[in-house]
């Protein structure tokens, strides 16, 4: 599943939201993508269905507008070089709520160049959008490859 979360009235926070339209484009087989915004709390029944999660986010890591980070919630909560509220929030929210059902969730985030009140994107997040949609296709394709090797390793053990 992808997840695009971030207010799109404040220009670069809706990053996400901007992504997921994108992906929802052209449609990758068993992926849902789902615009969440900021509903974090309404997403979860769709975060209980899927194996794994990608959300898509800004996120701040210090580096110049448009710069791209992969990284896992939890890390970025206490110390890691990339923050994002949206999916931090999402991540502790399937993690208290969905006890034992939590499937692993990844952020691919953009540092932003504005948070101002705007339905578009800054000009850096906008140029980046691009690539971003190509590096979340990219990630779960990684993750569909990782998923084959286990599942032929487990046919080839037994």
């Amino acid at each position: 599943m992808v997840v695009g979360v971030g207010n799109e009235l404040l220009s670069d926070d809706g990053v996400g939201v901007h992504a997921a339209r994108e992906l929802q484009r052209e449609p990758m087989p068993g992926v849902t993508v789902v615009e969440i915004g900021t509903a974090i709390l309404h997403g979860l029944p769709f975060i209980e269905e899927a194996d794994r999660v990608l959300v898509i986010d800004a996120a701040k890591g210090g580096q110049p507008p448009g710069t791209m980070y992969l990284f896992e919630p939890r890390e970025s909560a206490w110390g890691g070089t990339a923050k994002s509220i949206h999916a931090l929030g999402l991540w502790e929210a399937a993690r208290l709520l969905l006890v034992g059902k939590a499937p692993p969730i990844t952020v691919l985030g953009v540092e932003p160049a504005s948070f101002q009140l705007g339905l578009t994107l800054s000009a850096p997040v906008h140029a980046a959008l691009p690539r971003l949609v190509s590096l979340a296709r990219e990630t779960i394709a990684q993750w569909r490859g990782a998923e084959e090797a286990e599942r032929v390793g487990t046919l080839v053990a037994a």
